[in-house]
């Protein structure tokens, strides 16, 4: 019988069904007590997390027993993979289990923004009618979307994004000019140069991991580039975008608006949220893009088999 933690919020049916036999330690606040963490996982065989557990040296350290990492998500900056490597530690991303519902958030974001007629509910309930206000909203038919980052979660954006009548251009140096994913059932999608991509885009969605080239990879010359009237959508990570720089050109009236599921920092602190404050063309939400009730049950099921499945076969 094998002894795996999760220190995470994660479906309990799945957790229960997939894992009957072992011991499991559930706790989905335990990342909020690191020393009770390494406590815990000091006789664990695998970890299981989300995104705000950090699996590094202490904790890596602690668990000498540790086989397996699985992380409820898809993003491994909070995970120390190359110590997890040279410990002989398996890591297991719940790689594609998400992407609907990433693609769903930044297509919302994007429709909730461009038309800015949603926040009236008050205004029409005490007996106001701000008609002409807000006629002016534009539809997402016929728009331009740009997407840094052309994997899984960007392929799913796009797919839905054509269904919608929008043009699609993605920016990836990491796809080859000749890989089939430019040119999918529903239509073309241009390959263009990051420049070219912010240029003529109506929307520009990131879908990029946090790396050390892709830190401020968004930043004042790159919002520059962008339409004064084009909708920037963050839904992979913080660091990706230059907070200060995007918040300027918000104030300045030089970007026509934003959504924030993701920020350098985590949970996003008064102060640091203040930079936010009165800017009404701006949705920001607590790094929830990726987690809705159906997404919760399919990374939940995915990263127990793969935990389950490692711990039969090591």
């Amino acid at each position: 019988m094998a002894k795996i933690v999760v220190s995470e919020f994660m479906d309990v049916d799945a957790l229960r069904a997939g894992l009957a036999g072992h011991e499991v330690i559930y706790d989905e606040k335990l990342f909020c007590d690191p020393d009770r963490l390494c406590a815990v996982v000091a006789d664990a065989d695998a970890l299981i997390v989300r995104n705000r557990t950090q699996v590094r040296e202490g904790v890596l350290g602690a668990g000498k027993r540790l086989r397996a990492v699985g992380r409820l998500g898809v993003g491994l900056d909070n995970i120390d993979v190359a110590a997890c490597k040279a410990r002989g530690i398996a890591v297991y991303p719940a790689t594609g289990a998400n992407d609907v519902s990433v693609a769903e958030y930044v297509l919302a974001a994007a429709m909730l923004l461009l038309r800015g007629s949603y926040a009236a509910t008050s205004d029409v309930a005490a007996g106001k009618w701000p008609r002409d206000a807000l006629s002016s909203g534009r539809e997402i038919f016929g728009k331009r979307l740009g997407l840094i980052g052309f994997g899984s979660i960007a392929r799913e954006t796009a797919k839905r994004a054509a269904a919608l009548g929008m043009s699609i251009a993605a920016y990836d140096p990491l796809l080859s000019a000749d890989d089939p994913a430019w040119r999918p059932p529903y239509g073309e999608v241009a390959s263009l140069p990051l420049e070219d991509v912010l240029a003529s885009a109506d929307i520009v969605s990131l879908h990029v991991p946090l790396t050390d080239a892709t830190r401020g990879l968004i930043g004042r010359d790159e919002l520059t580039l962008m339409k004064r009237d084009a909708i920037l959508i963050n839904a992979a990570r913080g660091g990706v975008v230059d907070e200060a720089a995007l918040t300027g050109a918000l104030r300045a009236g030089a970007l026509g608006g934003a959504a924030l599921d993701v920020f350098d920092k985590e949970p996003l602190g008064a102060g640091q949220g203040s930079q936010f404050s009165n800017l009404p063309n701006v949705i920001l939400t607590p790094h929830i893009a990726g987690v809705t009730a159906e997404s919760n049950i399919r990374v939940s099921q995915m990263i127990v088999e793969a935990i389950a499945r490692h711990l039969e076969e090591a």
